[in-house]
């Protein structure tokens, strides 16, 4: 047993180390979230035509809320999303909170997932896959355990393992636990069962809200014992 990592401490973020799983990951995957995310936007550019004119009557501009988020190897990209919140601040100019700022059309868009629908322009531009853990903020890279760190060796994903089972549901360490499990498991079946279990979550709505909470809570670190 090792000592317990102290989350809070300024280390340096590590260096990630992948070795492509298989022929699929290294040759096929990239060339198939292409040709996915191109036949998605050809197929549902009209349902996004609709969200984004309705975005606009309903929330204003901007339409499509950009932010900065950690990609493969750390590196930082601009993440593309539907607008579901308003600006509303209180008198000393800060953001009210979520729960007060998300209207009932942007819960609608997150519960069906149409707010995730511009990422198909990040697919398409390399900084994300149709499959790989979900991209998160920034602001969470110092405080990832080794482990839980080395989810950034792939490109984030439009959907993931943790989506599929329990989505906002679970804990961040569950989260953290199906990612690197997808890490370690790229393969051809795996993504497209990934896929077609992300489209009988959403339909059902499973895993929407965190417990006692319309978004998921913040992450603050974990604590571990490594060997």
């Amino acid at each position: 047993m090792g000592k317990k990592l102290k989350i809070k401490d300024k280390r340096k973020y590590p260096q990630y180390i992948h070795v492509p799983y298989g022929v699929y990951e290294k040759y096929i995957k990239r060339p198939m979230d292409v040709i996915l995310s191109m036949a998605a936007l050809a197929a549902l550019s009209p349902l996004m035509a609709v969200i984004a004119v309705t975005v606009r009557i309903k929330l204003g501009s901007p339409i499509i809320f950009i932010q900065k988020r950690p990609g493969k190897n750390g590196k930082i990209f601009n993440n593309y999303k539907f607008r579901t919140m308003t600006e509303e601040r209180d008198g000393n100019g800060n953001l009210l909170p979520d729960d007060v700022r998300l209207t009932s059309f942007g819960k609608k868009l997150r519960e069906t997932s149409l707010d995730e629908l511009p990422e198909l322009f990040n697919i398409i531009k390399g900084d994300m896959s149709v499959v790989g853990p979900r991209p998160l903020m920034v602001k969470y890279l110092p405080l990832y355990n080794s482990v839980q760190a080395r989810r950034h060796e792939v490109l984030p994903g439009f959907t993931g393992l943790a989506q599929v089972h329990g989505r906002n549901s679970i804990s961040w360490e569950e989260k953290f636990e199906w990612d690197i499990q997808y890490v370690d498991h790229i393969t051809f079946v795996n993504d497209w069962k990934i896929i077609f279990d992300t489209v009988k979550t959403v339909w059902k709505k499973d895993g929407i809200h965190a417990e006692g909470s319309v978004t998921m809570p913040e992450f603050t670190g974990t604590l571990e014992r490594q060997k």
